[in-house]
């Protein structure tokens, strides 16, 4: 009976535990969540896209010429200043020349007269082969059907030898051309090539010249050479509208516009690459030759467009695709795209402005309820709780 009674408290023990632990466990297995999904989200809203293409280059030339001389010898004056503004042609310094410096100007003088002679000579040929070719042309006057072999080959005779009378003036031209800049590069007057500012003057009276002179730098606006890809190239043509960015002036932009492309381009290495010439909007003292620039070339900008993050496309095959919140319910929406940036897509049709788009996906667990236990003190909750979106429209979080 003993053994009964026993037995019976055993049993009575047993089940007083499982319906404990069955009600502490239970209403926690009855409110555990699964993971739920939270969605990084945007609104689709209107405004500004601009489409451009990216580049790095350098600065071409920055309105900077030398100024120097062949002529060797003593500085005998200096007639201008550091930062004097002057005209093309004026006097910038005069040398005393040595014997060799005389030497060389006095055989470029000689040059230079041959070459005037030389021009005068060939503008003569051409009078007189022009004179030819006028009697040439009244003798076969009427015989445009019936020319003869004879009348065809005087004509042609005539004709080649006036092409090449007039070759032989611009011949002519730039030979003087080049003996004239010969002369003035010997000649111990030397003059400012272009007009501007004179900068960093190398000379001063008494000094023997060593062909340096100075600086000048004009009023244009500087020029930067880029290059381009294959790719981008194609996009890009004259009149486009460019910033740059120096790096040795950082803070400071640039604005442009593109006034040289190449159609050509250079392989190296088996990559292609296409130069393009930017002419800045404005000068400025600080920049010089050969600063290294990066350049963004706009394409095309469009106003009020419906826009959305290019992280919410989705490419599958031909066809781009939009995730949308409708309601609490992720919907995927096909979507007509049209221009893009680095960071924004241009939607032309699919989805309205103000739509709720899915740009990204996280897995979080959401928090259990807490419950008393039958041994005292409180459950085991998980951690955590869900994310909320903000009050604003871009790279919010929304619970699904």
């Amino acid at each position: 009976m003993k053994l009964k009674l026993g037995n019976m408290r055993t049993k009575i023990i047993i089940v007083v535990v499982i319906l404990g632990l069955g009600w502490w466990l239970v209403p926690r297995l009855l409110n555990k969540k699964s993971p739920s999904a939270q969605y990084q989200t945007a609104k689709a809203e209107r405004g500004t896209i601009v489409s451009s293409v990216t580049a790095s280059g350098q600065i071409l030339t920055a309105n900077m010429m030398h100024i120097t001389t062949g002529a060797s010898g003593i500085v005998k004056q200096v007639f201008v200043s550091e930062g004097d503004k002057v005209a093309k042609g004026d006097k910038i310094a005069e040398i005393e020349l040595d014997q060799a410096g005389r030497e060389r100007n006095a055989s470029a003088y000689t040059s230079y007269i041959g070459a005037i002679n030389s021009l005068n000579s060939a503008k003569n040929s051409y009078r007189s082969s022009q004179a030819s070719l006028a009697v040439v042309y009244d003798a076969i006057k009427g015989h445009d059907t019936d020319e003869t072999l004879a009348m065809k080959e005087t004509r042609t005779k005539a004709e080649v030898a006036n092409d090449n009378a007039y070759d032989g003036i611009k011949s002519a031209q730039a030979k003087l051309a080049s003996a004239w800049l010969s002369y003035q590069l010997t000649s111990p007057i030397v003059t400012a090539p272009i007009a501007g500012n004179i900068n960093s003057i190398a000379i001063v009276p008494g000094m023997t010249i060593d062909g340096k002179i100075a600086i000048i730098r004009n009023e244009s606006n500087p020029l930067t050479s880029f290059n381009l890809s294959e790719i981008d190239v194609p996009r890009v043509k004259i009149g486009q509208k460019a910033t740059a960015i120096l790096d040795s002036l950082s803070g400071k932009t640039f604005t442009g516009k593109v006034v040289a492309v190449d159609r050509i381009g250079t392989t190296s290495n088996n990559v292609t690459s296409y130069s393009v010439i930017i002419q800045l909007d404005t000068e400025s003292s600080e920049i010089l030759p050969n600063m290294a620039a990066n350049a963004s070339i706009i394409i095309e900008t469009k106003s009020s467009v419906l826009l959305v993050p290019s992280a919410a496309i989705q490419i599958q095959g031909e066809e781009s695709l939009v995730r949308v919140l409708r309601n609490g319910q992720e919907q995927q929406m096909p979507v007509q795209v049209g221009l893009s940036s680095d960071t924004q897509t241009e939607i032309i049709s699919g989805i309205n402005e103000g739509e709720e788009v899915i740009t990204g996906t996280a897995i979080q667990s959401s928090t259990s309820q807490r419950g008393s236990s039958v041994f005292g003190g409180g459950g085991f909750g998980s951690f955590g709780g869900g994310a909320l979106r903000p009050g604003g429209s871009r790279g919010g979080v929304m619970q699904h």
